[in-house]
């Protein structure tokens, strides 16, 4: 005998906005991967804070040479 639910229209639409939520979303590359979870992730105050001032004290990277940009060295 099966068991059935009876289950209200907010409770189902509740039910099926968490199942999308948790799909399985493929991604092309690691990249893509990075890119989502960068939007869909916060990062707390005090940290965000912490690496602007970690940031901050970094040099900046030294330039390319021309000829290594024009031929990939």
């Amino acid at each position: 005998m099966k068991q059935q639910t009876k289950l209200s229209q907010s409770q189902e639409s509740v039910a099926e906005q968490q199942t999308q939520a948790q799909a399985a979303k493929e991604f092309a590359n690691s990249d893509e991967l990075l890119r989502f979870d960068a939007t869909h992730t916060s990062v707390p105050p005090e940290i965000e804070q912490r690496l602007q001032k970690s940031a901050a004290s970094l040099p900046p990277p030294p330039r390319r040479a021309w000829w290594k940009n024009l031929f990939g060295g």
